[in-house]
């Protein structure tokens, strides 16, 4: 299991566009995704439950990855926050 703090760059945040972007590369993985944010996970190959999360530009964010994959998940999936 890897885990890592991440400051979301994106200019809108992680919604809408973005969001189905990072879920479409996230569903690449064999490992399970999670995204925290105060306190609260969700499955980042949901879209539903990133949108729930209302990740903003700027806000900070635990990305959660477990699974075989796991470190090539991270160094892709960071990249597109």
């Amino acid at each position: 299991m890897v885990e890592k703090n991440i400051k979301v760059t994106l200019k809108s945040g992680l919604q809408a566009r973005p969001a189905a972007i990072f879920v479409q590369e996230a569903t690449n993985y064999v490992s399970d995704v999670y995204i925290e944010k105060e306190g609260r996970r969700v499955n980042a190959k949901s879209i539903m439950g990133i949108m729930g999360l209302a990740i903003h530009s700027g806000a900070d964010i635990k990305l959660i990855i477990d699974g075989s994959d796991e470190l090539e998940a991270l160094k892709t999936l960071e990249k597109l926050l």
